[in-house]
This record gives structure tokens, sequence and C-alpha cells, in this order.
């Protein structure tokens, strides 16, 4: 029991030490400055060593203008050799604040001079500095530190003063000069050249960037120069610049960097620069001797054909899976092509039979878990398009029982959800959706979030669920490609239950049918009918930014997509849409966006 209360005497002061501490943390945080200004004292006063502490005290007496208590502060604590060289930079930024330029410079020089005595102030003296944007100064504390004692190197944080100086040619070559002699690493640099570079290749710093890369290249040909070319070409969505220096880096490195031309290739597709992604995957097929590599580039290649094909041409693409089925057999390592070949059957040649056959072999071959998870949900979906939805809740359920916190698994949930939806057992869909609004991927909750609304909204007006089922029949029409199909069943509820729930929910999807037909007039009536009928309910956000894609990629009415953008954000903060469509306004105003 002595030993307790030993312990317990001796725990009361650090309790009370550690509260002291974060109450003066919380208080100056708050911008409660008197109240953190009693514990700041307290502290000070106990651990006089604690720069910190000193420091927050300071702040505080800053903050409340009392200039003269910083002062005195200071300067007691700057007698003697142990001074911190900081406290300088402190006490002439105090004087600043009184409009004493005079007094500060003087402060300012002696905090230079302390790194004359121990040139490992420098780096502290020079970040003080910054704090305060004395940059010049910054500047004058990491030269000097690296004159007097040449193994010290602060390049970086000078090359960032540069950038905030908006010297950009001399921060461009002080970080390639960086690079260059392996003082860090590249990306770590265009983390920060990043914040100067722009979308728009004519942008001023854009083209010093350019310029200053293209003079090294002639003067010292490194692949380090086309690495980073090909890095601002695709910051500027110049894709085919940047394949020309991919494919120099490849050659050069005797194709040792084959993964660069496959992102590049991805980019250049999402980006809908099909040509340039085309001309890529083609010439990673014909170059690579990595079996994957060159299957992954000919899907591609079949994705990009899969894009403009026409009815007949179906064949042609069908013989080419045959082909590729023949020389690459069933493999663990191939499964991307048992799933495209089984996706290619069902949904663009109405043959889910044979490719519920291929998948079904797929699962004999020896896979590890994510393996078996890939091919089980691409077989609920094609069991999906069959009607098949009890065979399809069993593999997705699968799924998710053995990747519960996976992304995988809140996937295959969702599909359970959705093939509830289809199937009609709307109680279901809805108690797997409420796990699923909480999900890690954003995508995947804001779609739980949409049909669970739909659910209840429409179940809670008509008991019966007619409307609510005949809209399941016309979605699976729509999953089943079935598009013309589904825009009648949609018209059929906007008939006969006009002024229902359900009217906005079949008005956008309808709207969306009408896209994939290139019905763009209509699909446009829809989004407008929406805004202007439901426009405080939760489908307006989904209207105003499909409305606004539609003027902006199709119709080119950049104004009006403008206006769309606008109303997503001034009237619509918590969207999904938000982010998306807070850049593109500002692309269409003409705001240069990193």
């Amino acid at each position: 029991m002595r030993q307790f209360k030993l312990l317990l005497i001796l725990f009361v002061p650090f309790f009370a030490f550690g509260q002291e501490d974060f109450l003066a943390k919380q208080y100056f945080n708050d911008g409660e400055y008197e109240k953190a200004v009693v514990f700041y004292e307290k502290l000070v006063q106990a651990n006089p060593r604690r720069t910190d502490y000193g420091e927050g005290l300071i702040a505080c007496y800053q903050q409340l203008e009392r200039y003269q208590d910083a002062e005195r502060y200071l300067l007691k604590e700057l007698v003697g050799e142990m001074a911190y060289p900081t406290f300088y930079v402190e006490l002439g930024y105090n004087y600043m604040l009184q409009n004493d330029p005079e007094k500060a410079e003087v402060q300012y020089q002696k905090a230079l001079l302390k790194i004359d005595e121990n040139t490992n102030y420098g780096y502290g003296v020079g970040l003080r500095f910054q704090k305060y944007a004395l940059l010049n100064y910054a500047l004058k504390a990491y030269s000097r530190a690296m004159e007097l004692n040449p193994k010290l190197d602060y390049k970086y944080q000078m090359a960032r003063i540069y950038g905030e100086q908006g010297d950009i040619e001399r921060m461009y070559a002080s970080y390639l000069d960086l690079i260059r002699e392996g003082r860090t690493s590249k990306s770590n640099v265009l983390r920060n050249i990043d914040e100067f570079i722009t979308e728009d290749p004519e942008n001023e710093n854009n083209l010093k960037f350019k310029k200053i890369l293209l003079s090294n290249a002639q003067s010292n040909p490194d692949i380090l120069w086309n690495e980073l070319l090909s890095w601002l070409f695709v910051q500027q969505k110049q894709y085919a610049s940047a394949f020309r220096q991919e494919k120099a880096i490849y050659k050069r490195l005797d194709g040792a960097t084959i993964q660069r031309l496959e992102g590049l290739g991805d980019l250049a597709l999402e980006d809908k620069d099909l040509e340039v992604a085309r001309s890529i995957f083609e010439f990673i097929v014909e170059n690579t001797n990595n079996g994957v590599t060159k299957l992954n580039a000919q899907l591609n290649l079949i994705d990009l054909k899969l894009l403009a094909v026409e009815g007949n041409q179906l064949m042609d693409i069908q013989k080419e899976f045959e082909t590729l089925m023949t020389v690459y057999g069933y493999n663990s390592q191939t499964l991307q092509l048992q799933v495209a070949y089984a996706n290619f059957l069902t949904f663009r040649r109405d043959s889910p039979v044979p490719a519920i056959d291929i998948l079904k072999k797929s699962l004999e071959l020896p896979l590890n878990q994510r393996g078996t998870a890939f091919i089980k949900l691409a077989l609920g979906d094609i069991l999906v398009f069959d009607k098949k939805f009890n065979e399809a809740l069993i593999y997705f359920s699968q799924v998710q029982k053995s990747l519960k916190n996976d992304v995988l698994g809140q996937d295959a949930r969702f599909k359970v959800a959705q093939t509830s939806f289809y199937k009609g057992d709307f109680d279901w869909a809805l108690t797997q959706l409420k796990v699923l609004r909480g999900s890690t991927s954003q995508l995947i909750a804001n779609d739980a979030m949409q049909l669970s609304l739909l659910i209840s909204d429409n179940s809670l007006e008509d008991s019966t669920q007619t409307a609510l089922k005949k809209y399941a029949q016309a979605d699976l029409l729509g999953y089943q490609k079935k598009t013309k199909a589904a825009v009648v069943a949609l018209d059929e509820i906007l008939q006969q239950h006009k002024g229902e729930k359900i009217e906005d929910e079949a008005l956008l999807k309808q709207a969306q049918l009408l896209e994939i037909l290139k019905d763009y007039e209509t699909a446009e009536f829809n989004y407008l009918k929406i805004i202007s009928f439901y426009g405080d309910g939760i489908l307006a956000d989904d209207a105003h930014f499909a409305l606004a894609e539609l003027y902006q990629n199709i119709l080119d009415r950049p104004e009006k997509a403008k206006e769309h953008y606008e109303k997503i954000i001034y009237n619509f903060q918590d969207s999904y849409y938000f982010p998306q469509a807070r850049k593109n306004f500002r692309l269409l105003r003409g705001d240069s966006i990193n």
C-alpha cells in the first residue's frame, strides 16, 4: 500500500504537467489566447529549457499584442552563451510587429552571425526565417552554413524558397541539380514542381520547365531528361509527345521500362486519346517478350475496337478472342483473358451460356483467394444477365464472406443488393445497402446510398411497390445492354406513374440510356425536367452534373456546362460530384489548375 501511495505521489505531477501542456495547446488552437498564456507561463517556469513552450508563450503574447512582455522574455533568454539563435529571429519579428524594422534588422543579423560560431545553427535559423516569410534572410542562413561547412546541404530548402519568391527558373534548376547529384528522389522533386505546372502547354511555368529540360538534354544526354519531359507532357495531356520520350527510354534501356509504357497507354485510354493509346498498345505487342504484358495490351486493343464496332465486326473480334484463348489457354496468370472473353460473349453477343462455362472452368484452376473472387464476381455478373439470380447470389455471397474488409468484398455485397433489387427482394437489398453506406470506397458508398434511397422512398409511397418493380425490370434491361427496350420500359413508367416518387429516377435512368443511343436532345430534355420539377430532390445534383458533362463533351456548349457545374459548387457542396464539378468549372473559366 505504501508503494502504491509513493507511485501515486510521483505520478500526479506528471499527470498535471501533461494536462497543462494539452490545455495550453488546445486553448491556443481555439484562439483563446488569454487562457493559453496562463498555462504557457506555468510551463515555461517549470521547464525553462523547453524552447517549444517558450515559442508558445511568445506567440500568445504577440496575439494579445503584449509585445513588451514578449521582448522581456526574449531578452532574458538571449543572455549567456547558451542562447538559442532562433530567439534573435523571434525578437526581430517582435520588433517588426511594432513597426520598428531597424531594430528587427539588428536582431536578424545577430542570428546570422551565430551561424559563424556553429554552422549547425544554419538549418534552425533558416527555417525560422522561412516561418515568418523572411525568405532572403533564410537564403542567407542556408548559404552561409553551406559555405562554412561544405558537408551541409540545404539546396532542397533553398529550391523551395526560390519557388515561393517566384524565381521559377532558378527553382527548377536547383531541383534538377538535386536529382542529378542524387541528393533527393525524382518523385520527391516532382511533387514540389507539380505545384507550378498546369495542364496548359502554353503556361509560362510549363514553357520554362520544358526549356530547361531541353537545354539539359542537349548539353548532357541522359535518360533523366527524357523521363522528366515525358512527365511534363503527361501533365499537359500531350500523350503523343510523352510516347516519343517513352520509346526513346525503352530503346536505351533495352526494353526494361515496358511498365511505363503500359501506364501511359492506360492514361491515354482513360483520357480518350484513342489513337495514341492504340499506338502505344501496338508498340507493346510488337516489342515485349512478357506474355502477360503482351496479353494485356492485346485486350486493350480489343477494347478500343469495341468502342466503335459495327454489328458485323463483332464476329471478327470473337475470332480474335478465340485465337487468344488458343494461344494462352486456361491459366491462372491470364484470368483477365477468360473474364474479358466471357463478358464479350455475354454483353456483346448475348451468349451467356458459353461464357458461364468458360468461367466455371476457370474456377478449377489453382487460384489464390483474390483470383477466385475475381472469377466469381465476373461469373455472378453473367448469371444476373441470364436471370439466374439465386445462383449469382451464391457466388457474390461467397466473395463477400471470404473478403469481408476488402474492396472486393464490399463490391460483392453491393452486387448482392443489386441482384436482390432486380429479383424484387427489396427488403434484403436494403439490409445489404445499409452496411455499404459506410464503405471505404466512395463510389460504392455513393451507389449504395442512391439505390437505398430509391427503394425506401418508393416503398413508403406505394406499399405494393408496383412502380418500383417496373423500374427494377427496366434497370435490368439496361444492365443486359438491351438499351432500347429499357428506354421503352421507362417510358411506360413515366406515362403510368406521372407525379409519383419514381418519376425523377425514371427520367434520370432514361436520360443515361438515351445518351448511349446518342439521342442527346431527348436526354437533355429529361435532365432539364428533373431540374425544373425536382430541383430540391436527391437527384438534382446528378442531373446538373450529367447535363454539364453533356454540354461540355458532346454538344460543345461550354457556357451552359459552366452554368450547371456552378450550380453544384454553390448548391450541392456535399455532392459526390462536387470535386470534379469544381475542377471542370475552373478549367472552363480559364483558371490554371495544378
